[in-house]
């Protein structure tokens, strides 16, 4: 498709910002035909933005429809009918026009107050502590949501059950043919609790088919829970499950499981061994600070080496374990890497990466060539973090490369929602992916009301920066791309300081956006230095305006700007003139109800000379993951607005600094529906 022509722009009148020269009134849409023109084929009107009218949905309007034939446009419809099933309600209309609100179910009032999930239990905290009483804590009604909103909540293309409440993943790999999938998954309703194993495979980890439950609480030693586990493939092919569960009496110990038929690709049925547990929580470690084994990784002795998360009063510790038949082992002396002050690890990884290759490593591989990566799940704040080093197998040590950068002190996998996470080698096409858990912002109130909570990530691939040598890239599996429909580009768009530019688009709840920005040169040079510090979370977010900052995108916004997410660069001229570049999704202004948690997440990104600011950001209804220079800072954001749903979802380039114009080009994709359904055929033995 040839590229759009861009119009020249008239910039925001100073001294409003682009966020506060939006005023709710009458004469705004006037104002917004006149001053914030869209991109689109240059034509004889300057200014051509006609609003969509404020009235309900048509099913014409729904951007989940695929119009490139009949065949698919029935399996859009198979899917709309399994997501309604699904939920047990749908988008819906009274007949004189207005949305149809939802009966919130009734719930005992102790569970309308902030409770705590998972604590007690001894996991890290599932409830996001949001008030869920009849008010929001401030005199106010809790929001009216209704189904319309509610439905458009629930994700396209991103992986999650039928219903009810999941959180980590769980022994990701791919045998015979298979991507598998498990995941802790509560059967019984849409929060934590009565966690067992679910279980999908899949082709493509686009497209998935959901299997029975793999493993249920159903013994002595996991009754309270089948908590986190990680699978390893032997080299004859066996596939070895180890988990954590939790006993009858809290105890978190260690089980092994196998499949009951190798010879099934689906891997259906599985077998708890029958003397479990195989490890319990050894002299000095808290009966609840002892989960989540890693895959197994040979030695050069010809032994499997596991490592299990726990802590030592406040110091964060990994255990390692050796075996040779998964059935007994012995704790190898020392620990493979501690951080003082970072409390319990939970659901350590630990994997290498190749210093040359482009490729993923097998788990077991080692080399001159190769750093490791230690990544850790912190119970306390509920963040992924990582660190770069070197493994001493002789010394069973991992050492990292910079002190100040170690585990759960520095680098994040993601600085927004995104925890447990879990990668896997995927020998099928030789890389090393990644899955995490992408929890909820709103309240459980409204997730009981949807019936479902928690979605999965897109899986990403991770590898060694060469650049930089000094952090990970995560980038979208390839295969998401498939589901790139028609596109739209947008060359050279200058957005001059305070501008808003409207991008015409067919629909914007669906979208996989590729876009770079160039700061003006002269403009860039001209710029006084400063001292200023600039933190997403706490300097003001995308309403804090700089002399270079913020510009970006609008993801999910509506006509009158009452709603939107800004995700974006905010870029600052040091004291020594170098520049320091922040990446950011601010939350703040995503959605007018009040129960929902709306936090400004970032950090900064590294940026060498002559590199363009890049970002790739994929939409998909309550979902926004974004990656800015090629995935070196990854920030993943739910969003849960009530204007810009459906076809009142508008994407917008903005620029909110003061001194410099923004050049920008872009490529925005249609995303189609990703097919994921129950698989038609399966019986357990």
């Amino acid at each position: 498709m040839p590229a759009k022509t861009p119009i020249n722009f008239v910039p925001i009148a100073s001294p409003h910002s682009v966020y506060n020269l939006f005023p709710l009134s009458t004469n705004y849409l006037h104002w917004l035909n006149c001053s914030t023109f869209m991109a689109r084929p240059s034509s004889d009107l300057p200014c051509s933005y006609v609003p969509i009218p404020d009235q309900p949905r048509s099913e014409e309007d729904d951007p989940r429809r695929n119009t490139k034939g009949v065949l698919v446009i029935v399996c859009g419809f198979l899917l709309l009918a399994s997501l309604v099933a699904f939920n047990g309600y749908r988008a819906s209309y009274s007949s004189n026009g207005q949305h149809s609100t939802v009966s919130l179910p009734t719930l005992p009032w102790s569970t309308l107050e902030p409770v705590s999930r998972g604590v007690s239990q001894g996991v890290s905290e599932k409830s996001n502590n949001l008030l869920l009483t009849a008010t929001n804590g401030n005199g106010e009604e809790l929001y009216p949501w209704d189904n319309s909103m509610l439905s458009w909540q629930r994700t396209a293309f991103h992986f999650q059950p039928e219903k009810n409440w999941m959180n980590d993943p769980n022994g990701p790999m791919y045998y015979k043919g298979w991507y598998h999938f498990f995941y802790q998954y509560n059967p019984k309703g849409a929060i934590w609790g009565d966690i067992v194993w679910g279980h999908a495979v899949s082709r493509d980890l686009i497209h998935w088919l959901h299997l029975p439950l793999a493993m249920v609480a159903d013994e002595w030693y996991d009754v309270k829970g089948v908590w986190t586990g990680s699978a390893t493939i032997l080299p004859n092919g066996q596939v070895i499950m180890l988990y954590t569960g939790s006993t009858n009496e809290s105890v978190q110990v260690q089980n092994l499981a196998y499949p009951a038929d190798p010879s099934d690709p689906l891997l259906v049925d599985w077998v708890k061994y029958p003397e479990n547990p195989v490890l319990f929580p050894p002299p000095g470690i808290g009966a609840k600070d002892f989960r989540d084994p890693t895959t197994a990784w040979l030695t050069s002795e010809g032994k499997w080496r596991i490592t299990i998360g726990s802590k030592l009063n406040k110091t964060g510790i990994a255990l390692v374990y050796d075996t040779v038949d998964f059935k007994t082992y012995e704790q190898v002396q020392g620990l493979l890497h501690a951080v003082p002050g970072t409390g319990m690890w939970e659901c350590v990884d630990f994997f290498p990466v190749s210093n040359k290759a482009e490729n993923g490593l097998d788990t077991s591989f080692n080399g001159p060539d190769v750093k490791h990566v230690v990544k850790v799940s912190l119970d306390d704040d509920r963040h992924d973090y990582y660190a770069l080093g070197t493994y001493d197998e002789k010394n069973v040590k991992f050492i990292p490369d910079d002190l100040e950068n170690d585990v759960g002190l520095g680098l994040r996998y993601d600085y927004g929602i995104f925890y447990a996470s879990k990668t896997f080698y995927d020998q099928n096409k030789g890389r090393r992916v990644l899955w995490g858990w992408i929890g909820e912002s709103d309240s459980e109130h409204a997730d009981v009301a949807k019936g479902w909570a928690s979605i999965q990530g897109i899986p990403r691939t991770v590898a060694l920066d060469k650049k930089t040598g000094s952090n990970i890239l995560q980038w979208p599996v390839a295969e998401v791309e498939s589901l790139r429909l028609r596109s739209d580009e947008f060359k050279n768009l200058k957005a001059k300081p305070g501008s808003v530019v409207s991008l015409e688009i067919e629909s914007a709840t669906q979208l996989d956006i590729v876009a770079e920005f160039e700061i003006d040169k002269e403009a860039l040079e001209n710029t006084s230095q400063s001292n200023e510090e600039y933190k997403c979370g706490t300097s003001g977010g995308a309403a804090k305006r700089g002399a270079l900052g913020p510009f970006g995108l609008l993801v999910l916004a509506d006509d009158k700007l009452s709603e939107y997410t800004p995700v974006y660069f905010y870029v600052v001229k040091g004291s020594d003139g170098h520049l320091k570049t922040s990446f950011c999704s601010d939350q703040s202004r995503s959605s007018l109800a009040n129960d929902v948690d709306k936090k400004i997440f970032g950090s900064l990104v590294p940026v060498l000379k002559n590199e363009k600011l890049s970002v790739r950001i994929l939409v998909d209804h309550s979902i926004v993951e974004s990656f800015a220079q090629g995935g070196r800072t990854c920030v993943t954001s739910r969003v849960y607005p009530t204007r810009a749903i459906y076809g009142g979802a508008r994407l917008l380039l903005f620029n909110n600094g003061t001194e410099a114009t923004v050049t920008a080009s872009l490529k925005v994709w249609q995303m189609n529906s990703a097919f994921i359904r129950p698989f038609p055929t399966v019986q357990r033995n």
